[in-house]
């Protein structure tokens, strides 16, 4: 048995640039700075890791990632090798992600811009043949819905508040 797992934490290095293969698979190739544990003379010290990912996790990155985003990267080492110009044998380390998450919002990582309603964003990527990740969307709660107020009487959704004493539970009625 053999285990080949990598996980990493770091900020993109540069834009990702998407390619795709002669057979029409996507490809990306990436840098992600990662810091290391312990500071050098009390400065903080990065590794940075070449990464490589495919499909429709190259399409998604290179979308929606930019320069200094902070992505996780869940993937395993391969190593390889070529020859290059100067007839040279090159060996290659790079961590295949075979899944990559956003760990920056938008509003964290980038400027603001445009702001674009849901229904229209969805018909905008929906006709660029494309697909957004959108951020859920949350009712807005007023603290008057949370507190109660002062003077009325309050209601309660508890369905045993009217009960007075113990409630008697027959065993043979329990599902387990």
């Amino acid at each position: 048995m053999s285990i080949n797992r990598v996980v990493l934490a770091g900020r993109l290095t540069k834009d990702p640039e998407l390619k795709y293969s002669g057979s029409g698979v996507a490809m990306c190739r990436f840098t992600v700075a990662v810091n290391r544990q312990f500071k050098k003379d009390g400065q903080d010290e990065a590794d940075f890791i070449n990464c490589l990912c495919f499909n429709k996790t190259a399409e998604n990155l290179a979308n929606f990632q930019k320069k200094g985003s902070l992505i996780g990267v869940d993937g395993r080492i391969q190593t390889g090798k070529y020859t290059n110009a100067d007839n040279q044998t090159v060996y290659t380390t790079d961590v295949v992600a075979e899944s990559i998450q956003f760990l920056e919002s938008k509003r964290e990582g980038q400027a603001p811009q445009q702001q674009v309603q849901p229904q229209q964003q969805y018909q905008q990527t929906q006709q660029q043949g494309q697909f957004n990740r959108q951020e859920p969307q949350y009712q807005q709660m007023r603290t008057s819905d949370l507190a109660p107020t002062f003077g009325q009487p309050q209601q309660s959704n508890d369905p045993f508040a009217a009960s007075k004493g113990p409630i008697e539970v027959n065993m043979n009625d329990l599902p387990f």
